[in-house]
C-alpha cells in the first residue's frame, strides 16, 4: 500500500513538474521545436517516466536532473537569441532545395530526405506539379516553406484593384458556455449591460445562448443551445 501511494504521489509531482517546465520554456519551445530541444525534451520525459514508476531512486535525484536539464535548454534558447553562430548550432539553418524553378539534389542529399519523402512534403502543401514552384526551402523545424511561381500564386484584392478597409476588427469572444467572458468585456471597453441588452434585442436571454463573439466587421454572432435543427444532416440512415 505504501509502494502505491509512493507511486501516485510520484506521477502526480512529474505531471506538476513537466506543466511548470513547460511555461517556463514557453510556447515558441513546443510548437517549433529544433534540435536541442528535441534532445533535451526526450531526455526530459525519460526522467519524468522513471520518476513515476522507480522507487529506487531517490525522488531528490530526479528533481535535479530535471531542473538541470531545463535550465540547459532554457540557456541555450537565450544564447540562440543572442548570437547568430550558437542559433545555429542549437537550432540547425534553412536548406534551399529549389531555386529559380530547380531542383537542387545535393542539398535534399545532405538532408538524407529522398525525392518520395520530398514529393510527400510538397503534396503536404497542396503542391502536386513541382513546375509550379519556384522556391522551397526546409525550416530548421522540419517544416517546408514554399513560394509558388508568379504565374501560380493566389489572386489578391490588390491584383484586381478592389478596395478593402483599412483596417478590421479582432474577434471577441464575449460569451462561452453560456458565461461572460470577463476578461474580454473589460479589456475591450465594453460592458455586460450592453451585451444584455444586445440578447434582449434579439428576443433572447443570456441562458440561451452558448456562444457569442464580435466578429471582424464588429457584427455580433450568437449560438443558441437550442438551434432548432429538425434533423441533422449528417445522421446516418
Amino acid at each position: 500500500m505504501i509502494g502505491t501511494i509512493d507511486v501516485i504521489v510520484r506521477t502526480f509531482s512529474a505531471f506538476i513538474l513537466l506543466i511548470c517546465i513547460t511555461h517556463i520554456l514557453g510556447k515558441q519551445t513546443i510548437s517549433k521545436m529544433t534540435y536541442h530541444d528535441y534532445i533535451t525534451s526526450i531526455t526530459i520525459g525519460s526522467i519524468a517516466g522513471n520518476l513515476t514508476f522507480n522507487t529506487s531512486i531517490r525522488f531528490s535525484n530526479y528533481l535535479t536532473a530535471l531542473i538541470i536539464l531545463c535550465t540547459f535548454l532554457f540557456l541555450a534558447t537565450l544564447v540562440s537569441l543572442k548570437n547568430k553562430k550558437a542559433r545555429a548550432i542549437f537550432n540547425g539553418e534553412p536548406t534551399v532545395v529549389i531555386q529559380d524553378g530547380k531542383i537542387l539534389e545535393k542539398n535534399i542529399e545532405k538532408l538524407r530526405i529522398s525525392m518520395d519523402s520530398f514529393n510527400q512534403a510538397l503534396r503536404r502543401r497542396d503542391i502536386f506539379d513541382i513546375d509550379e514552384v519556384e522556391f522551397a526551402i526546409f525550416e530548421p523545424d522540419g517544416h517546408l516553406s514554399i513560394l509558388k511561381k508568379p504565374l501560380y500564386r493566389f489572386v489578391t484584392r490588390e491584383d484586381l484593384g478592389i478596395s478593402s478597409p483599412s483596417q478590421s476588427n479582432f474577434p471577441i469572444e464575449l460569451i462561452m458556455d453560456g458565461q461572460m467572458v470577463d476578461k474580454n468585456i473589460t479589456q475591450n471597453h465594453l460592458t455586460k449591460d450592453w451585451i444584455v441588452t444586445e440578447i434582449e434585442r434579439r428576443g433572447l436571454k443570456l441562458a440561451d445562448v452558448s456562444y457569442c463573439v464580435r466578429g471582424t466587421n464588429g457584427q455580433l454572432y450568437f449560438d443558441l443551445y437550442k438551434d432548432q435543427i429538425k434533423l441533422p444532416v449528417d445522421i446516418e440512415e
